[in-house]
């Protein structure tokens, strides 16, 4: 087993900065070439304790950029036409593209995956749309499907 010092968060694994014992292998032949680690020395250790001390400061400032743009979005309403059939269903269906799309219009930059749709919309009617912004920030996004005509 090789001591390792993760740069990188690795879901297998653990968080960026931790210290972890792998096979020589996995280490080798994945987590080295691809710079998600550093060999576990005394100066790896200082260099990694001061990327840790930059990602953590950036991490704030992302997630209070991420806190403010959820309230935006929280005060957001989308409103959409579409064709629909007698019982409500639309002929096609409305997907993050769409809803991206909308935002950006109202002046609300968002990438469309981080519009969180398990499937598109295929109803008409309201519904509630999560977006995740950061990994601790969720907003929800208000979509009225109406019929045309």
């Amino acid at each position: 087993m090789i001591e390792l010092i993760l740069r990188d968060d690795v879901s297998s694994l653990g968080k960026a900065g931790d210290l972890v014992r792998v096979k020589p292998g996995y280490a080798r032949n994945f987590l080295l070439p691809r710079g998600l680690a550093f060999e576990a020395t005394e100066g790896n250790k200082k260099r990694i304790a001061a990327e840790s001390r930059a990602r953590d400061a950036a991490s704030a400032s992302d997630r209070a950029e991420a806190e403010a743009l959820a309230a935006r979005l929280g005060a957001a309403s989308l409103e959409f036409t579409a064709k629909s059939g007698e019982d409500g269903k639309l002929f096609g269906s409305i997907t993050a593209g769409d809803i991206a799309e909308q935002l950006e219009a109202q002046g609300i930059t968002v990438d469309k995956r981080r519009i969180e749709l398990e499937h598109p919309l295929k109803l008409l009617g309201f519904h509630s749309v999560p977006v995740r912004l950061h990994h601790d920030v969720q907003a929800e996004v208000k979509v009225n499907i109406v019929a045309e005509g």
